[in-house]
């Protein structure tokens, strides 16, 4: 079977470096798992995600001239549920549909994501970003309100 970029396939770990993991994708054809590859989220021990002979999904990232084959496992995750979201949709939209019952609070809750769904990068930069402006602003008004608190001295009241 020819490698091609893109292709999702199963492997099993056959080694464990710290920047990465090696996985067999059939006899004689080995690809490695870059520890950046291995989940979405900062890997620190690969030991932590992955054990040697597990059996894992990856994703065919290149295949370089001299064989080196480049994988994903997070990429592969990633496609499975783009793959089970797509065929949810279709599921529901084969059935017969119905319409929420309507609310004097719609636009609200329609614009609220839904609290299973993991938020993106975007949106969770965005929200920290506006939960540090406003603590910012809450200690800047503090500090603004401890300066005004002393009643200052005139020169009149110099004894």
């Amino acid at each position: 079977m020819s490698l091609e970029t893109g292709m999702i396939l199963e492997g099993k770990v056959t080694g464990i470096t710290k920047f990465g993991a090696f996985v067999e994708l059939e006899p004689g054809k080995t690809g490695m798992v870059h520890i950046s590859e291995v989940a979405p989220t900062f890997v620190n021990d690969i030991n932590d995600y992955l054990k040697e002979g597990q059996t894992v999904k990856v994703k065919v990232l290149s295949v370089s001239e001299d064989g080196k084959i480049s994988l994903s496992i997070k990429k592969a995750a990633v496609q499975n549920e783009n793959n089970d979201t797509q065929n949810q949709r279709q599921n529901r939209s084969n059935q017969k549909y119905r319409s929420p019952k309507p609310s004097s609070n719609t636009n609200y809750e329609w614009s609220q994501p839904k609290r299973s769904e993991p938020a993106s990068f975007e949106d969770m930069m965005s929200k920290f970003k506006q939960t540090s402006e406003e603590k910012m602003s809450d200690l800047k008004r503090m500090n603004e309100n401890k300066r005004g608190s002393y009643p200052r001295r005139s020169n009149s009241q110099k004894p």
